[in-house]
């Protein structure tokens, strides 16, 4: 499509038939006086004052279990940097909608305009008790770190900056599943970080937790290698930091096992490339140009495994698969915070959902004949149904464990049950006959397993 053809229906898109992506919805009804009379004075006053008689009870006769705000000051927005919290807000309702359409969570943007830490966390403090959780989002490193760290300590709901944390998560899944084909162990690889910025630094303390070995990471920023002789790191890189004094990302790729790129278009060569181990895991997440064409990089070793974060191409790195599902376990359980072992647990589930039988209707989302676990798909699908019912769960189980959670759940196939009737994506009465199977299982041959509408009907 021709580049002014997208850009007039993104902008169309945008400004018609009215303006903006979200809305809010009323959610009881409000066709008599008596309902407004409920709604609204005198019967309002009810719930108030059971509120201020105890606080907890805000979740029960509001919004607030439900409520994230998507906050941004604009300064690192997407890839087109600091522009401003005005011109942030259609990538914030952007993340309203796709929170809203994944998890069913309803959002209100918040635009702050304010560059300064201080007055960043103080506001977002102020407008807490709205919310049920707090969604960071295109703030630019170094204040992200600082802002996310205070407002994590200070305040008793869920806080995470997706920016960091969401790619962390999708990419350390598809980093499990791509191990697994490789045949290589976690803490043997020899990994190359393009990029040091927060996503980049999320990523790596990740894959920490996973096992990779601190020594076997090179990181490089615009300034090149991360050494320990550089006097102008910041506290969050020098973890990172080894005495390899001048060394090119050129002689950093030879024989490395794993490319993670988080930097800028084209900093990876094909010459590059054919020197790294066998099994090569690529990770390209620069947008819209990742640091080497993903066609280019297929052609160029046909043994590779790559991943980029574009939505053209297999193994998209898509923070969608997270975020919207960890914030909705993390409200369900009314979780205080959103802590490693969350994470973790987000990390481990995507891994296995990609290695289980894809339903036919990804399939037809996506104009693939069978999606299988392998080389280009290592990770699930961002319309695969079936995350809504698996990621929250274990989120919200690891919150539990960990001791975050205030409102613990106990019927696990009740709660797997709501997800699902949230999201309006399953037929009730199939699932009722599927379960009532389960009760008394029997055997059943399909004779004709030579026809792959056949293998897909069994499945």
């Amino acid at each position: 499509m021709h580049k002014d053809t997208k850009r007039r229906e993104a902008l169309l898109y945008h400004a018609k038939p009215r303006p903006g992506k979200i809305a809010v919805v009323p959610t009881k009804n409000y066709a008599s006086q008596r309902d407004l009379s409920l709604a609204y004075s005198p019967g309002v006053a009810e719930p108030c004052l059971e509120i201020a008689k105890d606080v907890k009870n805000v979740y029960k006769y509001t919004a607030k279990g439900n409520l994230v705000a998507v906050i941004s000051n604009g300064t690192a927005v997407l890839g087109l940097g600091d522009i401003g919290p005005e011109a942030s807000k259609p990538v914030m309702e952007g993340k309203g909608l796709l929170f809203k359409i994944f998890a069913d969570i309803d959002v209100f943007d918040i635009e702050v305009d304010t560059k300064d830490i201080d007055a960043f966390v103080e506001t977002v403090k102020n407008i807490a008790p709205t919310f049920g959780g707090i969604n960071l989002e295109d703030i630019k490193a170094p204040e992200s770190f600082e802002i996310e760290r205070r407002l994590k300590e200070e305040l008793d709901i869920p806080v995470m900056h997706d920016d960091q944390h969401g790619t962390a998560i999708i990419s350390a899944a598809a980093l499990l599943n791509a191990l697994e084909l490789a045949g290589k162990k976690v803490d043997e690889i020899k990994l190359v970080v393009s990029g040091a910025g927060s996503a980049a630094l999320a990523c790596s303390n990740l894959y920490l937790l996973l096992g990779v070995k601190k020594e076997n990471i090179t990181m490089f920023d615009k300034d090149g290698v991360i050494s320990s002789d550089r006097t102008d790191l910041l506290d969050v890189h020098r973890q990172y930091a080894r005495d390899i004094k001048g060394m090119t990302l050129a002689q950093a790729m030879v024989d490395a096992d794993m490319f993670l790129g988080l930097s800028a278009p084209n900093v990876l060569t094909p010459e590059m490339l054919l020197t790294m181990s066998s099994n090569p895991i690529v990770f390209a997440m620069a947008n819209p140009v990742p640091e080497i064409d993903y066609d280019l990089a297929i052609a160029t070793r046909e043994d590779i495994i790559m991943a980029t974060g574009r939505s053209d191409k297999p193994n998209q790195v898509n923070n969608v698969l997270g975020f919207p599902f960890i914030f909705r376990g993390a409200l369900d359980v009314r979780a205080t915070k959103i802590n490693e072992e969350m994470k973790m647990a987000a990390v481990h589930a995507l891994a296995k959902l990609a290695k289980e039988s894809v339903p036919e209707q990804v399939n037809i989302a996506y104009g693939e004949k069978k999606l299988i676990f392998g080389k280009d798909y290592i990770l699930p699908k961002p319309f695969d149904p079936r995350l809504i019912s698996e990621i929250p769960p274990a989120v919200a189980k690891a919150a539990m464990d960990s001791g975050v959670a205030t409102e613990p759940i106990t019927d696990w196939d009740k709660y797997r049950d709501e997800l699902i009737d949230r999201m309006g994506s399953d037929n009730k009465m199939v699932r009722l006959l599927s379960n009532r199977a389960k009760t008394d299982p029997k055997r059943i041959v399909f004779a004709e397993a030579d026809h792959l509408d056949v293998l897909k009907a069994a499945q």
